[in-house]
């Protein structure tokens, strides 16, 4: 794996301060984030002042896994990939985080080191903010913890979900979900996952994950030119994925 890892004042190539978010973008990015949704402008403001917007290159990574922990980050643009590294560093990818969504926040939860390595799958910004500014938070508005364990159920959840998906669906279930995951509402999307990113994000073999890609295209659900792909039969795919 990379072991670029960035802090607000890296002077890389890789790692830049962002310019040109503006205060209510920030603002707005923090409320939409179910952590922070009921928070009152005084309170998101306190948020905001003390995190900083830094805007990374591919495979910049922001922590490893076993790091010690003292930010949580919120994804402004890009993805972010969540990724543990077996012994003999076969790469497992656990989740991609997007726009609008947290990560790197257990740590401050149970004080335990970093669960798993994240970095940039492209170019991406992400808003950095210590753990201090949340402790303050808390302790001066016990009640906004109701909104962490929320965040945590959602965590389990997708957490069951992934079992589940191990269990009930085959290669080609799993990969037409993911696809799906990666479009959204679109249908015409960039993979920003390699060959490799991919497969392992499956939990299967690139060569399995590949023969599924072209039997969807056979099927004349998808198309693809290298990383642009094209849903033409959603319904199918997505009857598929269950």
């Amino acid at each position: 794996m990379p072991d670029t890892t960035p802090t607000p004042d890296t002077a890389s190539e890789a790692v830049d301060r962002a310019i040109g978010t503006t205060p209510e973008e920030l603002r707005e990015a923090l409320r939409s984030t179910i952590l922070f949704a009921d928070l009152d402008d005084e309170q998101i403001d306190h948020i905001a002042s003390a995190g900083t917007v830094l805007s990374l290159q591919r495979n910049v990574v922001l922590f490893d896994e076993g790091a010690e922990p003292h930010e949580f980050y919120l994804v402004m643009a890009g993805r972010i990939a969540i990724a543990q590294e077996s012994e003999d560093g076969r790469e497992s990818l656990l989740a991609l985080m997007g726009p609008g969504e947290l990560f790197g926040e257990l740590g401050f939860l149970d004080g335990q080191t970093r669960s798993a390595q994240a970095r940039a799958l492209e170019e991406s910004e992400v808003l950095v903010v210590p753990y201090a500014q949340l402790r303050l938070l808390y302790e001066n508005h016990p009640a906004a913890l109701w909104s962490a364990v929320q965040l945590l159920a959602r965590r389990l959840r997708a957490t069951d979900r992934a079992l589940s998906d191990t269990v009930f669906l085959d290669v080609m279930g799993r990969t037409a979900k993911r696809l799906l995951e990666m479009a959204g509402d679109e249908d015409e999307f960039e993979m920003p996952l390699t060959q490799e990113e991919l497969a392992s994000m499956v939990g299967a073999s690139r060569e399995r994950v590949n023969k599924a890609i072209h039997a969807f295209v056979r099927l004349g659900w998808i198309t693809h030119d290298h990383r642009h792909y094209r849903i033409t039969n959603r319904k199918n795919l997505t009857l598929r994925a269950r």
